[in-house]
């Protein structure tokens, strides 16, 4: 008797899709880390155009080209005011033009807000609370551990 059957046996089967497995379970924690190091560079890009737009109008203030409030150090009050604009002083025929430093405030990557933390020229480097007087410094409120083991928060 000859058999002509072609097909897998059971073990064949069983090998395949115990292979196949390990493969995807390997193949979770790598999508995982993925997607978390483009929030990652999500997060530092938009820390850095945050801190390039205070620091821009903070040199605007020194060289008194807009007018800021007093005890404010020449940092904006808050990041809404980077994106609302200051009149511009001293240029004739310049006191209806505004300078705005951001487009919108950003998201926040990590906690999809756009609330983030602040820190005025007055507060302590490594307090948690603002302070209100001006925003010197920004940070995520995210309290998450990156994939090189710093807070985010302390980026």
């Amino acid at each position: 008797m000859k058999s002509s059957t072609r097909g897998f046996t059971l073990i064949e089967l069983i090998v395949t899709v115990t292979i196949v497995g390990i493969l995807a379970a390997m193949a979770v924690p790598l999508a995982r880390n993925e997607i978390k190091r483009e929030k990652e560079i999500d997060l530092r890009q938009d820390l850095r155009e945050m801190r390039v737009a205070i620091d821009k109008y903070k040199d605007m203030s020194d060289r008194a080209l807009i007018q800021v409030k007093l005890g404010t150090e020449g940092y904006p009050e808050s990041l809404q005011v980077l994106v609302d604009g200051v009149s511009v002083t001293g240029a004739a025929g310049a006191a209806d033009k505004k300078l705005k430093f951001l487009r919108k405030i950003p998201i926040d990557p990590m906690t999809n807000s756009t609330e983030w933390g602040l820190r005025s020229y007055q507060d302590d480097p490594k307090s948690d609370t603002w302070g209100g007087q001006d925003v010197f410094d920004v940070y995520t409120k995210s309290n998450e551990m990156a994939l090189d083991g710093t807070k985010y928060r302390d980026w």
